[in-house]
């Protein structure tokens, strides 16, 4: 009885995926010392109270607002103050992208642990723009570009982390940041080796001869896996695999958790609304059209659980695919994301 419901739901999120992941949330931890609050929320820059902040935390806040996102928080910590107490609080708001531009060594690394724990224990889809730092994680982006020159102001990676951060929090998913222009900049130290630096995880900028721009959307990802094959080192990939997490998961809370009894149709209506929010992202070009996007009960996890309750050895799939799961409904995917246009391989031959 409810599945119009959830179908209308999830029409809805699939039709409008695209334009909410150009609306990211950027939350951005500031060091420090005046007595306005500790976290301030603001959706356009002109609501900044510019006596709250020193003129270089104005700057970087500046910088986030050039990326359009569409709310950035800001947590403030004392200049000598430690980050953790901030983390907690950030772990249960909604949120996109986190930054922290002159991070102490400390701090850097307190957020690549805050962030692989609430990505990896709790499914969370939170990512951090960091300075410098192989943290070999998806949801970590390395930038690495050094003495970014902006008019009299010549920026470290540090210093330059919340202008990426806003970008990203910014873009659509039908665009990725490889190659994304920063007209800002006039100029750059130059990676030597960009090619290895990009194999290697860093975001970093180039100079095509003409424009600033950034070299390509990489994640500090580099050991894969089976779980994690080479499509979570993009930005874009893990940005458009996160939207449909939340998607489903927020679904799922709201419209069936403790509303719906566990009945094998009650799951197969799930299950059914989730492969029509498959096909119509794939119509939205963000799930590739020609792979058979499809969910369905997760076999091999229904009869791992059954088997520790009682003896299935000599159960058949769909015997398991109907049994009683209690409270637990076990589904898996397989999807494909849309990819963007970004390398070219053009032969000319004359003869």
């Amino acid at each position: 009885m409810g599945l119009p419901q959830i179908l209308i739901e999830f029409k809805t999120l699939a039709e409008t995926l695209v334009t909410r992941s150009a609306r990211g949330i950027v939350a951005v931890i500031l060091k420090d010392d005046s007595n306005a609050a500790q976290t301030q929320i603001y959706t356009k820059e002109s609501e900044i109270t510019k006596s709250h902040y020193t003129t270089a935390n104005l700057g970087f806040l500046s910088l986030i607002f050039k990326g359009a996102p569409t709310r950035v928080i800001v947590e403030r910590i004392p200049t000598a103050g430690d980050i953790a107490p901030t983390l907690e609080r950030l772990k249960n708001k909604k949120w996109n992208y986190l930054t922290m531009p002159v991070p102490g060594e400390t701090d850097v690394s307190t957020i690549v642990d805050f962030i692989t724990e609430q990505r990896d224990v709790y499914h969370k889809t939170f990512k951090a723009v960091l300075p410098t730092v192989a943290a070999n994680h998806e949801g970590i982006i390395d930038f690495e570009t050094a003495d970014i020159k902006v008019g009299t102001k010549t920026y470290t990676a540090a210093e330059y982390c919340p202008r990426i951060a806003g970008l990203l929090a910014g873009l659509p998913l039908n665009r990725s940041a490889t190659y994304y222009p920063l007209p800002e900049v006039e100029s750059i130290t130059e990676s030597e080796t960009p090619d290895a630096d990009v194999d290697n995880g860093k975001l970093i900028l180039i100079n095509d001869g003409t424009k600033i721009k950034i070299a390509r959307g990489v994640n500090s990802l580099t050991t894969t896996s089976d779980s994690k094959g080479d499509d979570f080192k993009k930005i874009k990939i893990m940005e458009a695999v996160d939207m449909i997490r939340d998607d489903i998961r927020t679904t799922f809370e709201n419209e069936f958790v403790g509303q719906m009894e566990n009945s094998y149709d009650n799951k197969i209506l799930f299950i059914a609304a989730v492969n029509k929010y498959f096909s119509d992202l794939a119509g939205q070009g963000v799930l590739y059209d020609r792979f058979d996007n499809k969910a369905d009960i997760d076999i091999e996890a229904t009869r791992a659980w059954l088997a520790k309750q009682k003896d299935v050895s000599d159960w058949d799939d769909e015997q398991i695919k109907t049994a009683n799961t209690d409270t637990n409904v076990f589904v898996k995917a397989n999807i494909q994301v849309q990819d963007a246009i970004e390398d070219l391989n053009f032969q000319i031959y004359m003869e």
